[in-house]
C-alpha cells in the first residue's frame, strides 16, 4: 500500500511539475496555426497586390496547408478517449460527403472542409495552454484593429496595402462593378437605407477584406471575452472591448450587436443555465423565425425581419429530395440562409450531426465553460438564421473553435495522459 501511495503521490507531483512548464511557455505552432487562420487572406491579398498575382489554387493551398499543418501536430500529440466527439464527427461527415458525392454524381466536399476546420481548430484549442491562447488572440485583435484604423483614416492607403478588389476579382473570380472605383469589396459599400453609425461611409472589412468576416469576429471577440473575462489582464480586456466596439461603429452588424449584448446579460446569466439547455435553442430559435414570418409575412430587404423571412421561406419551399442530399447542385443558391444551405450540402443527418455537437461538445462544468458553451450555440445558431456560411469559414470558424477546445480541457490540462493507445484500450 506505501509503494501504491508513493507512486501515486511521485504521479500527481509530475502532473502538477508538468502543469507548471506547461503554463509557462509559448507553443510557437499553435500560436502561429491560430494567427494565421485570422491573417492568411490579407497576407495573400498584399501579395496579389504587390509582388504577384494569385489565384483560386493560391487560397486553397494556403488554406490545406494550415489544416494539414494541424492535422500533423494533433496526430502527433495522439488521439484520446476525449478527442473521439470531434474525431467521429469528422467521420460521420466523411461517410455523408462519400454519401452526396456519389448520389450526385460530383465531388462535393465543401461541408467537409467546414468541419475538417472544426476538428483541427478544437483540436489544437485542446493542447494549447493559456499563454499561447491569449498571444494567439492578443496579436489576432491588434492586427484587425490596425487594418481597421488604416481602413477608417484613409481608404485609399488601406487600398494600397491589400486592395480587396482585385485580390475577390483574382482568386474568386468577382470582377468589380462599374461604380466601385474605391478598390474596396464591391458588398462593402452598403446602401443608402442600410442600418448605420455613420462614421465611415462603407462596411469595414480590415484585414479580412470583406464585411461579414470582420462582423462575425467580433462575435468571436464576444465569446472569448465571456469565456476568459476572469483571467484576462486590464490590457487585454482593453484591446479585445475596444477591437469589438470599433468594428459594431463601423461595420453595421445588427446581429452582432444583438449577440453582444447577448453576452454582457449571459455573464451573468448563462452560468445558471445547464449546458444541455442548448440542445433546445437552435429549435427554439427557427421556432422564433416562424413566428416573425407569420406576422410580417411580406417583410423583405436587407433588414432583420427580411433576413429572417428571406430564410423561413427557404426552408419552407425545401426541395423534399434535398433533405436526403439529392440536390447539392443548388446549394450555391442558398449562401444567405444557413440552415438551408446545410440541408443541401449536408442533408438532413449532417445537420443533426452539427447540432449535436456544436450544443454537446464543449464542455459544461464550470462558470466559465458554461458561458463558452451557450454563447458558442446562440453565436452559430443565430448566424445561420440571418446568415450564410461565414461562420464556417477558416477566418471565423479558426479561432472561435480553438477558444472552444482550449475551454473543453482548462480546468484539466492535457499533460502525460500515457500513450494514446493505452488510453483507446
Amino acid at each position: 500500500m506505501a509503494v501504491v501511495d508513493h507512486r501515486t503521490a511521485t504521479f500527481v507531483a509530475g502532473n502538477r511539475l508538468d502543469a507548471a512548464r506547461e503554463a509557462s511557455r509559448t507553443d510557437y505552432t499553435v500560436l502561429w496555426l491560430g494567427l494565421l487562420s485570422v491573417l492568411y487572406n490579407g497576407i495573400l491579398a498584399f501579395i496579389n497586390h504587390n509582388i504577384m498575382p494569385l489565384s483560386m489554387t493560391h487560397v486553397a493551398a494556403s488554406e490545406g496547408l494550415i489544416m494539414a499543418s494541424a492535422i500533423i501536430y494533433i496526430l502527433h500529440k495522439g488521439i484520446y478517449e476525449t478527442d473521439l466527439p470531434a474525431f467521429l464527427f469528422l467521420l460521420f461527415t466523411l461517410i455523408v460527403t462519400i454519401y452526396v458525392s456519389v448520389l450526385n454524381r460530383m465531388l462535393f466536399i465543401d461541408h467537409f472542409r467546414n468541419v475538417l476546420i472544426i476538428f483541427c481548430f478544437t483540436g489544437l484549442g485542446s493542447w494549447s495552454n493559456e499563454k499561447t491562447m491569449k498571444l494567439a488572440f492578443r496579436w489576432a485583435s491588434l492586427a484587425v484593429m490596425i487594418f481597421l484604423i488604416f481602413e477608417i483614416v484613409s481608404v485609399p492607403f488601406y487600398v494600397s496595402i491589400v486592395h480587396p478588389s482585385d485580390y475577390f476579382a483574382n482568386t474568386r473570380g468577382l470582377l468589380p462593378l462599374s461604380y466601385n472605383t474605391t478598390g474596396l469589396f464591391q458588398n462593402a459599400l452598403g446602401f443608402p437605407e442600410r442600418f448605420s453609425f455613420g462614421i465611415i461611409d462603407h462596411r469595414s472589412s480590415s484585414i479580412f477584406l470583406e464585411q461579414v468576416s470582420l462582423a462575425n469576429f467580433c462575435g468571436v471577440i464576444a465569446v472569448y471575452l465571456i469565456s476568459m473575462w476572469e483571467k484576462l489582464s486590464r490590457w487585454d480586456r482593453l484591446l479585445m472591448i475596444g477591437t469589438a466596439v470599433l468594428i459594431l461603429v463601423t461595420n453595421d452588424t445588427r446581429t452582432m450587436l444583438i449577440f453582444c449584448f447577448a453576452c454582457i446579460v449571459g455573464y451573468f446569466v448563462f452560468p445558471k443555465i445547464p449546458k444541455n439547455f442548448n440542445l433546445a435553442l437552435m429549435p427554439l430559435i427557427v421556432a422564433a423565425g416562424f413566428l416573425v414570418y407569420v406576422l410580417k409575412p411580406n417583410a423583405t430587404g436587407d433588414n432583420f425581419t427580411g433576413r429572417i423571412n428571406l430564410t423561413m421561406k427557404k426552408i419552407m419551399e425545401l426541395d423534399p429530395l434535398a433533405v436526403l442530399g439529392l440536390s447539392v447542385d443548388r446549394v450555391a443558391e442558398f449562401a444567405d440562409s444557413g440552415y438551408v444551405y446545410l440541408i443541401y450540402a449536408a442533408t438532413i443527418f449532417g445537420v443533426i450531426a452539427l447540432w449535436l455537437f456544436v450544443c454537446l461538445f464543449p464542455a459544461g462544468r464550470t462558470a466559465a465553460q458554461r458561458r463558452c458553451a451557450h454563447s458558442l450555440s446562440l453565436f452559430i445558431f443565430l448566424n445561420m438564421m440571418i446568415g450564410g456560411t461565414a461562420v464556417f469559414s477558416m477566418k471565423i470558424a479558426g479561432l472561435l473553435w480553438f477558444v472552444v477546445g482550449y475551454m473543453r480541457f482548462h480546468d484539466s490540462p492535457r499533460i502525460r495522459q500515457g500513450r494514446p493507445a493505452d488510453v483507446l484500450s
